[in-house]
């Protein structure tokens, strides 16, 4: 079992994306590389410096971490520096935090490949994980308690 982290804008969507891929065994929303101290989504919002971040783990004997951010690009604005759909600020900023170094080869050629498509940088912040927070009870697993709830991904793409 592995395990990135993810942010893709609203962490709604994106963890209802991931949940629907073979290989992926669990998700949790959360707050990621912010200042080291746990914030509330009230403090989030208020550009505390944490993304809104989706822990995966996958089996990669099942789904690679290269399919894994393939499927990510087809997700997010790569271009777009906080901000996705609809949602604008410092947590909604596009980031692949890693927790081994071996994973960096694998997301480094993901990048560079996207980063030829778009014939441009790209805004995804990459880097290693500084820190993680879980996410309030209320915000977990959200779009299958709130079907209708807001998402920038398209409900064809979340099995919705």
């Amino acid at each position: 079992m592995n395990t990135i982290y993810l942010a893709g804008g609203c962490f709604w969507g994106v963890q209802k994306y991931f949940e629907q891929f073979e290989g992926v065994a669990h998700t949790e929303t959360g707050y990621a590389n912010g200042p080291d101290q746990a914030p509330t989504y009230q403090e989030v919002c208020r550009n505390s410096g944490h993304a809104e971040t989706v822990r995966i783990d996958y089996d990669e004997k099942v789904i690679s971490l290269t399919q894994l951010l393939e499927k990510y690009f087809l997700v997010i604005d790569p271009l777009s520096v906080n901000r996705q759909g609809e949602d604008t600020g410092i947590q909604y900023r596009t980031g692949i935090y890693y927790t081994q170094d071996t994973q960096l080869t694998e997301i480094r050629a993901v990048c560079a490949e996207e980063e030829k498509k778009a014939g441009q940088p790209l805004a995804v912040e990459v880097a290693p994980l500084a820190n993680f927070f879980s996410a309030e009870e209320y915000h977990q697993k959200y779009l299958d308690k709130h079907p209708d709830g807001y998402c920038h991904i398209p409900k064809a793409m979340l099995g919705r």
